[in-house]
């Protein structure tokens, strides 16, 4: 299923964005273009495979198939979308972004479970 393949993906990502938070100082500067562009041409992949879990899960939400709501599923997609910011330009704090991060592993978990019976 496409959109079980998706949602391990981008577990996958969030582990990979965690350590990249953890690991990585701040750049000196936030308009460093060069920079911009590194952070660009690494999350452009990850946006494009939010947007399209994000159509998948909506349309099995409403299908009444999964035990999640619509909302959670845009708030997940927005919780990622920020955590791939903050993991490169790392400008929240570590207890800040570890909610983020547990909240959408959650979703995520939730999903893969209920995708499982169906």
């Amino acid at each position: 299923m496409e959109l079980q393949e998706h949602t391990k993906q981008l577990k996958k990502y969030l582990d990979v964005l965690k350590d990249q938070f953890e690991n990585s100082d701040p750049p000196e500067s936030k308009k460093n273009k060069q920079f911009f562009l590194h952070v660009k041409e690494k999350t452009d992949p990850v946006y494009r495979l939010l947007e399209e879990w994000e159509e998948s899960a909506l349309a099995i939400v409403k299908e009444r198939k999964v035990n999640v709501h619509p909302q959670q599923i845009t708030s997940t997609r927005e919780n990622m979308e920020l955590l791939l910011l903050h993991s490169f330009y790392v400008d929240v704090k570590r207890k800040r972004y570890m909610e983020l991060n547990h909240s959408i592993h959650f979703i995520f978990d939730q999903l893969l479970s209920d995708l499982k019976q169906v």
